[in-house]
């Protein structure tokens, strides 16, 4: 299938010989990529190359990923943004049965959050996907729904196998369901929240495990509702627990969490630019988050930035080309003709991202 190079992913391979515009064969055919590669191709100016598919939806995950790096509406989007909203209805439902009834059923957890689970397995541009189907809507029910997809992707990554990352998709989905006990004038107050009103949002953790406790006989799922605001230096809420006493579920729905949180537009929060939400993250992850999850997470979020244009501190605007696996924020970027390392510039950084 014949591709932009913005998309290209390290381990893609090429299904026949690239040529520069000289004529002069690049790279052969059935070159497995590596970052050295895609870079060697945009050092050429080869704008397409044709890649080896192994299953027949690859290639419609590639075609929707180059909808997007054109700024069209991707081909998915049409079939994901119902079943995304029905996600956010079925968790407002699921909110209300838990207040009325103190505990959900089963079944209908899975029909809330599974067809959505079952759609997004095949998107690779994850930042993308939430930001187009991101709304100023239903934030605490949309909130639940993020958290749901990004504990999935996140899960893994961390190498945990498709039915571990879907109950830890689970997990991040049910997480804040302690909130529907705390009154919506507190959960959605625009000015700063008094101690008291604190105290009473921090209890939706001791809430939300109840609450899945009395549907599933499983700890599994009641455990990153109870430890998701705990923190590694044990600053967090609601015990104050720290480092190995955490779960490692608890971990991945955490850092989803607060991905989730800050890339979100609330009454009292303006979104703020995805790269200053990962430096942010990379800050956490010295002292509150996990640094394995919260890296493996920026690790695997900075190469959807390949292809976005940027600003520069100098005021030049250019395009990411290459991420690399250790300077997350200091990717290749083309400025006109020229290219330009940031892990070797250090005087230079992004300042904006343009998604």
């Amino acid at each position: 299938m014949r591709v932009h190079i913005s998309v290209l992913k390290e381990g893609d391979q090429l299904a026949s010989d690239a040529f520069n515009n000289y004529g002069l064969n690049v790279m052969a055919k059935g070159t497995r990529l590596t970052s050295y590669e895609i870079a060697k191709l945009v050092q050429h100016g080869i704008d397409y190359v044709d890649l080896e598919l192994s299953q027949p939806e690859e290639s419609l995950a590639l075609a929707e990923h180059r909808t997007i790096e054109s700024g069209l509406p991707p081909k998915w989007l049409p079939a994901m943004q119902p079943l995304y909203q029905n996600a956010i209805e079925g968790c407002e439902n699921l909110f209300r049965k838990a207040f009325e009834d103190g505990k959900l059923t089963e079944e209908d957890v899975d029909s809330s959050f599974g067809p959505l689970l079952t759609s997004f397995q095949m998107e690779r541009d994850v930042v993308s996907m939430l930001l187009l189907l991101n709304t100023t809507d239903d934030y605490t029910y949309q909130h639940s729904v993020q958290v749901g997809m990004l504990s999935y992707y996140l899960a893994a990554w961390m190498g945990y196998d498709e039915e571990e990352a879907t109950r830890i998709g689970k997990a991040g989905f049910l997480h804040d369901i302690g909130k529907c006990r705390i009154p919506s004038e507190i959960l959605n107050k625009p000015e700063k929240l008094t101690a008291d009103e604190y105290r009473e949002v921090k209890r939706h953790t001791l809430y939300g495990e109840e609450i899945i406790l009395s549907t599933y006989d499983d700890t599994f799922l009641s455990t990153a509702a109870l430890q998701h605001h705990e923190r590694m230096d044990g600053t967090g809420y609601p015990h104050g627990i720290d480092g190995e006493e955490i779960s490692p579920i608890a971990r991945i729905v955490a850092v989803s969490d607060v991905y989730s949180a800050m890339i979100s537009t609330r009454a009292y929060q303006e979104k703020r630019d995805l790269l200053y939400v990962l430096r942010e993250l990379y800050r956490m992850s010295f002292r509150e988050l996990d640094p394995q999850t919260t890296h493996t997470f920026i690790r695997h979020m900075i190469p959807n930035f390949i292809g976005k244009r940027v600003e520069m501190v100098n005021g030049q605007s250019g395009t990411i080309i290459m991420t690399h696996p250790s300077e997350f924020f200091r990717p290749l970027v083309q400025i006109g003709d020229e290219f330009i390392d940031l892990s070797q510039s250090r005087e230079l950084e992004i300042t904006q991202i343009y998604m």
